[in-house]
């Protein structure tokens, strides 16, 4: 097997790949595309909701792949956050200005978050393996309870992104220049 050199990458700017990375839409566009037309499932929901899970995927990802031990999994998380909280900014401000109505979408991703945790806590067995959580979880926040085209939706989005994301860290070297 031959090794591939790793692409190196200040901080900064993996932190800004993962943040792009958050919310590109092309991946929830095929999982809503996959989606048949027949369903009875809310489309606007589940669509809003992708994007907020995956968002919060990419997040979790990062402190399940990178070590405990990694001195740069710290400030890659708060990089990351830093650029998820400045385009959350983007979109309230957007949102304001062509509904008329105020939002702070930091705020929902932040609640979203704890929604999941919750039901994580509220699942200890289930919580080994955060897939299982996931998808119900998703369905729930998505109010399409026991939907299994939400359920399987929300898992796939939820492991996907996991898996790209890990695939990502283990391709890149993070470079230990400081810059000033």
């Amino acid at each position: 097997m031959k090794l591939e050199k790793k692409e190196i990458l200040t901080i900064q700017k993996l932190a800004q790949n993962l943040a792009t990375f958050a919310i590109d839409r092309t991946d929830l566009k095929e999982l809503l595309a996959a989606i048949p037309e027949n369903s009875r499932s809310n489309l606007t929901a589940i669509e809003y909701e992708l994007q907020l899970l995956k968002i919060l995927s990419v997040g979790w990802a990062i402190s399940f792949f990178m070590p405990g031990n990694d001195k740069n999994k710290g400030p890659l998380t708060e990089l990351f956050w830093g650029y998820i909280r400045e385009i959350s900014g983007n979109i309230s401000t957007l949102t304001q200005t062509t509904t008329s109505q105020s939002i702070d979408y930091f705020e929902i991703l932040k609640t979203r978050l704890n929604t999941y945790l919750k039901m994580m806590q509220d699942n200890p067995e289930e919580a080994q393996n955060p897939v299982n959580i996931m998808g119900p979880a998703f369905a729930n926040a998505c109010k399409c309870d026991n939907d299994p085209i939400a359920i399987l939706t929300g898992t796939k989005m939820f492991t996907l992104t996991l898996g790209a994301v890990k695939e990502y860290l283990n391709a890149v070297k993070i470079d230990d220049i400081k810059l000033n």
